[in-house]
């Protein structure tokens, strides 16, 4: 008598954690058919980040449709997702994006190892992590923490402060709560800032006073927005008037800077679409002056010969003079403080001009670039 079969369980797909976003419409054996939730009280959507369980060994395909109605559709062509089997190292799974199919669909085929795995947009840096940061960073010799104010939802505005120098240095990373690259970029910049050994990091201690803001959004990355706050509210479109009421985390990070003053300042971004890494500035802000967009072009000429990482060819348009848009943060401080400023962008993608076929753009490049941009710096101030 022949053994009856047995037909595996279907997977499971869960999103209900930190930075969770996905929405399950159908599951059919290792198969499924998903979507993506919209930030809160906003129509932007891009963002994924879910687990998929009783996988082991499975082919997984998994269609994620209606992706034509994204934020920002061209980011689908090109793009792999990121898939982790440990949560630590992520790699790319193979991925296809048909405009045509179901509203736009892309298919991720993965066979894991493992009885679990994650995908996401980009390699997620959880809340916890954050904590775990700034716990770190906090208890190093020479580093000051403050609380410059609360979220909408009351989730503090963390920043940490470093060095002896006038130079007044700000970075600022997670507007967009889903452009989790920025959180790696700013854990890279300050394991350097905060390194007594390091010599680029001493000079620098000594030279300037530093202003990190790990992120700015907390709300949004909790509840795995790509784009808003918990009032869907875009923060980088909030710093001309920022309001209480509206961005207060915008509001408290101004506040300490117009306390401070900034001389240098980044802030730290992903961009969607364009595979490469680029800066955009603060061309047509109506205060422009030629010493201060020397200065910008300069510190793009220095990072450029530092890392092959980074070019100066792509990128955003620049601003008409006198066009600028003074609600972004780059633009605002720029004129605001006379400041270098500046908005770091990092691929979704991968680097096309040094790509890595396992990881695409990473956290590891993220943490690489953030010390090659400090070391330029350095070069920079002289």
């Amino acid at each position: 008598m022949n053994a009856p079969t047995t037909t595996p369980d279907p997977i499971s797909i869960d999103a209900a954690f930190d930075s969770g976003n996905i929405q399950v419409l159908g599951i059919d054996g290792a198969s499924a058919r998903l979507a993506l939730r919209k930030d809160t009280q906003s129509e932007f959507f891009q963002w994924f980040h879910f687990r998929v369980g009783g996988c082991a060994g499975r082919e997984l395909e998994l269609k994620v449709t209606g992706l034509a109605a994204a934020a920002y559709p061209d980011g689908w062509i090109g793009y792999r997702a990121c898939v982790s089997e440990d949560r630590d190292y992520w790699a790319r799974a193979q991925t296809r994006y048909e405009a045509s199919v179901d509203g736009g669909t892309m298919t991720i085929r993965y066979t894991p190892s493992a009885g679990t795995c994650w995908f996401a947009y980009f390699a997620p840096y959880s809340m916890e992590r954050h904590y775990d940061l700034v716990a770190e960073v906090a208890a190093s010799e020479g580093v000051d923490h403050k609380v410059l104010g609360r979220s909408v939802e009351g989730q503090p505005i963390d920043c940490l402060s470093m060095g002896e120098g006038p130079r007044q240095i700000w970075f600022i990373a997670r507007q967009h709560p889903g452009e989790a690259m920025a959180e790696w970029w700013i854990e890279g910049a300050l394991e350097m800032l905060a390194d007594p050994a390091d010599p680029h990091a001493r000079r620098l201690r000594q030279l300037c006073r530093f202003h990190v803001v790990p992120n700015a959004n907390p709300d949004g990355a909790c509840r795995g927005n790509l784009r808003t706050n918990v009032l869907g509210v875009n923060l980088n479109r909030e710093w001309h008037t920022p309001t209480l009421e509206r961005a207060p985390e915008v509001l408290a990070i101004r506040n300490a800077m117009d306390a401070s003053g900034v001389d240098f300042f980044i802030d730290v971004h992903g961009d969607e679409a364009i595979p490469h890494v680029f800066f955009a500035g603060f061309e047509g802000i109506p205060g422009w002056t030629e010493a201060q967009g020397e200065s910008y072009t300069r510190y793009r000429a220095i990072l450029e010969r530092r890392t092959p990482d980074f070019q100066t060819r792509r990128g955003y348009p620049a601003a008409r003079p006198g066009k600028a848009n003074l609600a972004m943060a780059t633009n605002q401080v720029a004129e605001r403080f006379g400041a270098v400023a500046m908005t770091l962008e990092m691929p979704f993608k991968d680097n096309d001009d040094l790509p890595d076929p396992a990881q695409g753009w990473s956290p590891e490049r993220s943490k690489l670039l953030a010390r090659e941009c400090l070391a330029a710096l350095l070069e920079w101030i002289g």
